[in-house]
């Protein structure tokens, strides 16, 4: 059943999806000048295209989990969203802080964009991700509460389901955590151990809730499996991905001046966060062999298997090679970690997103339950295209970082770290041109919306 205010969900995606293409028409930006390094000098330095690609990748995301609960909520509590309105006026909020905060990168000094914004009054700038200007982040928070306060009373009068629950609870704990980027001690070890209680403790610990409720919601949808059944994988893997998230924190402290017994914890528990992601991928699967019905969304359906598959290769299998103490003492800050985060945030949040919009765009533009044929085959080559150049992305980058940390920190005869960066030169050469081809296939993802829509939609078969 479709609710009317399910539609203010729509903007939300539009808005994730056009700063997904600044995302990566900056991440493009930044590849280059790893190899080129006058490119677009002085107009976009290094440091500031560096910024805009990790802030538009927090920004887009948000506003995708925003759209997704906006969608849901609704759905699952059978009943109309407590208000449109407020969801729309947030909306625009959060959107024109979001541009002018990267039109103020962009434009001005960091240290000028500093003094403008008052951030002398209640210093937050100036730490890796969490660059935005205290009063963005202040409306970050205000949005948030808002959102929480519309979801929540939307919740709180109709249907509470597993699904729902999960989703507010990890909805709830993105906002309390967020928090932390507000204090910034002048001890930059206390700084760094609660500056991993946003950034670790957002992706390793409450995204994971957003994005497993998200992939139960489109799994019900499009195989009829019994929520029973759904319910009962959703709690094991939350509660694996909770435990696991929050005490595999410890792989950050390994050596920035905290006590040695996160040289154990850290290593340990960080050992066995792959294993909620393994569940997620069996559960997905599992979830589509059972299926009830053949749902004509192929797109969708290839989308959340995808989710499943490449959010435990990149979180797990990449986050597993080198998460113990012993080889994090080495790889730590290297290309390996950068493989890692790409294959990461690509696979779990990244594909749970477009999975979610694949799933309701067609519905909120008035078709009853997928694209045409023609338009689901755009998107399927958008999947490939997208899912295969992160793969070698992740690759490069990856040989990149056994090769730098050789050279620079393993071998009888250290080498300077330009000296090196120039003899992995060859792998940020393929990782760009991996990098174009992933523009081409995320360019594919938005025609397929435009392609076939005057064709008769997809039946299953």
């Amino acid at each position: 059943m479709q609710y009317q205010s399910q539609a203010v969900a729509k903007p939300y995606f539009i808005a994730a999806i056009a700063l997904f293409v600044g995302q990566i028409l900056f991440g493009l930006i930044l590849g280059l000048q790893y190899v080129v390094g006058d490119f677009l000098f002085p107009e976009i330095p290094f440091n500031v295209a560096r910024m805009v690609h990790t802030n538009l990748l927090i920004v887009w995301l948000l506003f995708g989990f925003m759209g997704a609960a906006y969608y849901m909520i609704p759905e699952e509590s059978e009943t109309e969203l407590h208000s449109p309105k407020l969801a729309l006026l947030l909306f625009w909020v959060f959107l024109v802080a979001g541009a002018l905060t990267v039109v103020g990168y962009l434009a001005v000094p960091y240290a000028t964009l500093a003094k403008m914004t008052g951030n002398e009054l209640l210093p937050t700038m100036g730490r890796e991700f969490l660059e935005q200007p205290t009063i963005t982040k202040i409306g970050i928070v205000v949005v948030m509460l808002g959102f929480l306060y519309n979801v929540g009373m939307t919740v709180l009068k109709g249907r509470k389901t597993t699904v729902s629950v999960v989703l507010m609870i990890g909805l709830v704990l993105l906002a309390v955590l967020f928090l932390f980027a507000f204090y910034n001690p002048h001890n930059l070890v206390k700084d760094k151990f609660y500056w991993w209680w946003v950034v670790h403790l957002w992706v390793e610990g409450v995204w994971e809730l957003i994005m497993a409720s998200i992939l139960a919601f489109v799994l019900i949808k499009i195989t009829g499996v019994d929520r029973e059944v759904v319910d009962k994988w959703l709690y094991v893997i939350i509660a694996l991905a909770l435990i696991t998230g929050i005490i595999g924190t410890g792989h950050h402290y390994y050596y920035i001046g905290t006590p040695t017994y996160w040289l154990w914890w850290g290593s340990i528990f960080s050992a066995l966060e792959p294993i909620p992601f393994f569940m997620m991928t069996v559960f997905a699967f599992n979830m589509v062999n059972k299926r009830r019905r053949n749902h004509p969304n192929k797109a969708a359906t290839l989308w959340a298997l995808g989710t499943a598959v490449m959010a435990f290769l990149g979180a797990g299998v990449w986050g597993f090679m080198h998460t113990l103490a012993p080889v994090n003492f080495y790889t730590h800050g290297s290309q390996i970690t950068a493989a890692h985060g790409h294959l990461a945030f690509y696979g779990a949040y990244v594909m749970i997103v477009l999975t979610m919009i694949s799933y309701a765009m067609p519905l909120m533009r008035g078709r009853a339950a997928a694209n045409s044929n023609k338009s689901q085959v755009v998107e399927m080559w958008s999947f490939w295209l997208m899912t295969v150049s992160m793969v070698f992305i992740t690759l490069f980058l990856t040989g990149a970082g056994i090769l730098q940390v050789w050279l620079q920190r393993y071998s009888e005869d250290p080498q300077p770290f330009m000296v090196v960066q120039e003899k992995i030169a060859l792998f940020y050469w393929m990782r760009e041109v991996a990098g174009v081809i992933f523009l081409i296939g995320l360019l594919l993802y938005i025609a397929s919306f435009f392609v076939g829509r005057n064709e008769p939609e997809a039946v299953a078969k």
